[in-house]
């Protein structure tokens, strides 16, 4: 089956059969009519979840798609959640695990819940996919407050910030359903925007976000009754955030900002809080993808590793790090080299005192 980007698979797979099947039908034929030359990576994700058995399939120039089963991607029957140490995703708060979704926060006021992976990621080039529900019986603005999905350092702290702490340190992707700011007028919530935090900056909840945000797009989510998808796309310090919200198998751009520098080794998450608005956030599924990408030597060098979140060409303030306690041992020379100083100068001014005395004495006689 030819691609409409010229990318193929091989037909003699259980994948390429899946997809030679989809070739055949209209069904197909209406996806590969709006398939842009990036959009040919996202279906091939697809037919790799369909076909998860399967290992990485070469697309394009050097770039392998891998979908990762178990260690950071989630679906039902939902195995390995609770709150155990043994669970890969740990539960917070008021999450419940149902049958068919997992509820971070129920339609009720001052609620808060939380749902972590336990295992770090060390992925260079990842894309994380998540099936989410946002419902309830509020009208008009009466809903609230949203869900987040992170990447940090931190997991299982939680806080203000849709449920998790202020001063992260990593990324934020933000589904805000209610405006805070009442004079403003241009923008339509709910609304997805992004984040980049090194543990210097707070989320401003008066102004929905805005002095930090990278970007952010509106985004129509609540009370659908088809499925409601979100994509986050880290790539060559490249960060992109797609939806596809409106029933049409199509994904829509949202947020797209390179130079985006992140750690390898934080962990995923995602998190709801409810107020005096309330609605119920629940997920269905994320499931993460590792992409292996070529990078040229001169691209090796521009794409280590980095310890500390960062965007280029925005000022985060730099963190200081408070000194370390000293030690009984550190204290106790300092103590002791210090009296040593001490009286070493006193003996030192006893002697030239004592010597300015005979010479004043000389003088005299």
């Amino acid at each position: 089956m030819g691609w409409a980007t010229g990318w193929a698979l091989d037909e003699g797979t259980a994948v390429g059969k899946m997809a030679a099947a989809l070739g055949a039908s209209g069904w197909w034929q209406r996806w590969r009519r709006r398939l842009s030359a990036r959009d040919g990576s996202r279906m091939l994700l697809l037919l790799l979840l369909l076909g998860s058995g399967q290992g990485p399939r070469q697309v394009g120039a050097g770039q392998t798609f891998e979908y990762l089963k178990r260690e950071h991607s989630l679906s039902k029957p939902y195995q390995g959640v609770g709150t155990g140490s043994s669970s890969l995703w740990n539960l917070m708060g008021n999450a419940m695990v149902m049958t068919q979704y997992i509820r971070l926060t129920p339609d009720m006021q001052s609620k808060q819940g939380a749902l972590w992976n336990r295992v770090p990621c060390f992925l260079r080039d990842w894309e994380l996919q998540v099936h989410f529900k946002i419902h309830g019986q509020g009208k008009k603005n009466l809903h609230g407050d949203g869900l987040a999905i992170w990447y940090t350092k931190d997991r299982m702290q939680p806080g203000p910030v849709f449920g998790n702490m202020d001063k992260f340190v990593g990324l934020g992707v933000f589904v805000d359903t209610y405006p805070n700011e009442e004079k403003q007028q241009e923008r339509v919530f709910p609304y997805i925007s992004a984040m980049v935090n090194n543990g210097s900056l707070s989320y401003d909840h008066e102004r929905d976000g805005r002095p930090t945000e990278l970007g952010g797009c509106t985004a129509i989510v609540r009370n659908l009754h088809y499925d409601t998808f979100l994509v986050i796309r880290y790539v060559k310090r490249h960060l992109t955030i797609m939806m596809d919200i409106d029933g049409k198998h199509e994904w829509r751009d949202c947020i797209e900002v390179p130079g985006v520098r992140l750690p390898r080794g934080y962990y995923f998450g995602t998190s709801s809080i409810t107020g005096d608005l309330s609605d119920n956030h629940d997920v269905i599924s994320l499931k993460l993808f590792e992409l292996t990408v070529e990078r040229t030597p001169e691209e090796e060098k521009l794409h280590r590793d980095v310890f500390l979140p960062s965007v280029d060409n925005m000022k985060l303030p730099e963190m200081t790090a408070p000194l370390p306690p000293l030690s009984g041992l550190a204290l106790f020379l300092i103590v002791f080299f210090s009296l040593v100083f001490s009286v070493f100068a006193i003996v030192i001014g006893i002697i030239l005192y004592n010597k300015w005395q005979e010479q004043s004495r000389k003088r005299f006689y």
